[in-house]
């Protein structure tokens, strides 16, 4: 499952001696669209029109978005996908390139174009409304992903949303459980679900919206977050991390709850950071972390998100999550030290491939 070599160095925390140099991968089943933004002062009502500032043009899709956080953490992760044969098609391939994710089970359509979203943001609070066009998405089927059947065996992770359609995310989730990988269900857009779908997943990481409206509640329902999260649990889920924005986020079991804070940020754009959230947690595990430590590193690489503007410009680089351990006094975790390790040795040799 991993590739695994020994080095030694020096790093700014002391001498580590002989680590062992554990890159695992990381397999993201998803989403690839294009963001269309806008920031405006506030955002509409219904019927209302506003004026914007900023327009731009960036990559996006969930399963995208986390696959390139994983990547930039320091995991090797390949990338399944459905793309257009378009313009903007071409886009999402040079961009995989550049950030050194294998993108060997992109499949390229000529049925419909590459998917697209629009995305307001509000200048004040950071806040954000979404709409998506599937586009290509919707035709990753599950026969898709049993065809990368290989790819996904070799994985410590398999992590999947729900930008495609929900046969394709569960099948990913299956395969990734029969090959003994850690399998993590981000269920965004929200939907009901059949249980199957909940018992195939290691994790489930809804926000609390999402945890609401998959037990079938409004999603301004006024109830308690752990109520909400006994009721997942009763419907199949194993073990849940609930995002709680600002507040960090909740660990749930079917025998405990465990609250873990987020650090204080200085607010830009709130769009990337549940995606950042999920590639700390789902690279933190791939790296031998627990649960709890895993989402201590989330709500870390989740809140660095929020404080630049866009959505794959804000997910962060190793290099920027140590910096950030640096400068608040953080103790790093082992499998940090090891992932620097990583780092070092996958420059000096080339990248990971």
């Amino acid at each position: 499952m991993l590739c695994v070599t020994l080095t030694a160095l020096r790093s700014t925390d002391g001498y580590l001696g002989e680590l062992p140099l554990t890159i695992p991968r990381i397999v993201v089943v998803g989403s690839y669209a294009v963001g269309l933004t806008m920031k405006v002062e506030r955002l509409p009502g219904t019927g209302e029109t506003v004026l914007g500032t900023g327009y731009r043009v960036d990559h996006g899709g969930k399963g995208s978005n986390q696959a390139i956080g994983c990547a930039r953490l320091g995991a090797k992760v390949s990338f399944i996908a459905k793309i257009g044969t378009d313009t903007f098609g071409e886009m999402a391939l040079k961009l995989y390139f550049e950030e050194r994710i294998d993108a060997t089970h992109v499949r390229r359509t000529v049925d419909i174009p590459t998917g697209v979203g629009f995305i307001l943001v509000e200048s004040s609070t950071g806040k954000n409304c979404i709409v998506l066009d599937p586009g290509a998405n919707e035709l990753l089927s599950d026969n898709d992903v049993n065809r990368c059947e290989a790819v996904i065996s070799s994985a410590a992770i398999v992590m999947t949303q729900l930008e495609i359609p929900v046969a394709a995310a569960e099948t990913a989730l299956a395969l990734g459980q029969s090959g003994n990988a850690l399998t993590i269900l981000n269920p965004a857009p929200v939907r009901l679900l059949p249980a199957s779908i909940l018992g195939v997943a290691s994790i489930l990481t809804p926000n609390e919206t999402e945890a609401k409206v998959l037990t079938g509640r409004s999603p301004d329902a006024a109830c308690e977050i752990k109520d909400v999260a006994r009721e997942l649990i009763r419907l199949g889920a194993k073990q849940l991390v609930i995002t709680l924005g600002d507040q960090g986020a909740l660990i749930a079991t079917a025998s405990s709850f465990r609250h873990i804070r987020a650090q204080r940020m200085s607010v830009v754009d709130t769009t990337g950071a549940g995606d950042a959230f999920n590639a700390g947690l789902a690279t933190a595990l791939a790296f031998g972390a627990g649960l709890e430590e895993a989402v201590q590193f989330a709500v870390v690489t989740g809140g660095l998100a929020v404080t630049k503007d866009g959505v794959v410009p804000s997910l962060p680089h190793h290099e920027e999550v140590c910096e950030f351990f640096h400068q608040r006094k953080l103790v790093k975790p082992d499998w940090f030290l090891t992932n620097l390790a990583n780092q070092s040795h996958s420059i000096q040799r080339g990248g990971p491939t």
